[in-house]
């Protein structure tokens, strides 16, 4: 009986023993896995934050751009706008008036003619303005023609404010200097004088 109870109790021992350390085995591999599951857990936390940290301070430099941008152009069009108000509150109303007066686009066309029948003899074809053709009219067909000795044929149309355009009378180009044509020269011209004034 009493090697029974020794046999069972040894038994017992190394099952209980054994038991222990398998117990601990696997609580050893699940600490190891679970430091294992956490320690990764933590790098995916990191590179995630790293990721949105990366993310914020390029979205604040492409904002930034953006806006630095924005102000530039918004700036450069308010400069442009001003210039252009400028220049057509100075040009505009003189170009207008010039070329209103009739006498002064007399004087222009017998210049261009001239120079125009000088280098390159042809008939020429003028189209002047239709609010002008009763003055314009008889000058063209009398003194200008008598002037040039060549044929000139005028016509007269609404859609040239001020001014005139002249070319060979094959209408194989026309050169303008109607009023719309002498605002944009003059404006380009005083351009960099008024961005100077103007922005310095």
């Amino acid at each position: 009986m009493d090697k029974l109870q020794e046999l069972t109790q040894k038994l017992y021992n190394e099952g209980l023993s054994k038991g222990k350390e398998e117990g601990e085995a696997i609580l050893s591999k699940a600490k190891a896995d679970a430091a294992e599951i956490v320690k990764k857990a933590q790098e995916e936390a990191d590179a995630i934050l790293e990721k949105a940290r990366k993310d914020a301070r390029d979205y604040q430099v492409k904002m930034e751009g953006d806006v630095k941008m924005a102000s530039t152009q918004t700036l450069q069009a308010t400069r442009s706008a001003i210039e252009k108000l400028v220049i057509s509150q100075a040009v505009d109303k003189s170009v207008a008036d010039a070329l209103s007066s009739e006498e002064f686009v007399k004087g222009v066309i017998t210049a261009v003619a001239q120079r125009f029948s000088a280098e390159e003899p042809a008939d020429l074809s003028l189209i002047l303005p239709e609010k002008m053709q009763k003055g314009l009219e008889p000058f063209v067909k009398g003194e200008l023609a008598k002037t040039l000795g060549k044929g000139v044929e005028a016509t007269f149309s609404k859609k040239v404010a001020g001014g005139f355009k002249i070319g060979p009378k094959d209408g194989s180009y026309f050169i303008s200097f109607t009023e719309d044509s002498f605002k944009e020269l003059i404006g380009e011209y005083l351009r960099p004088a008024t961005k100077k004034i103007l922005f310095g």
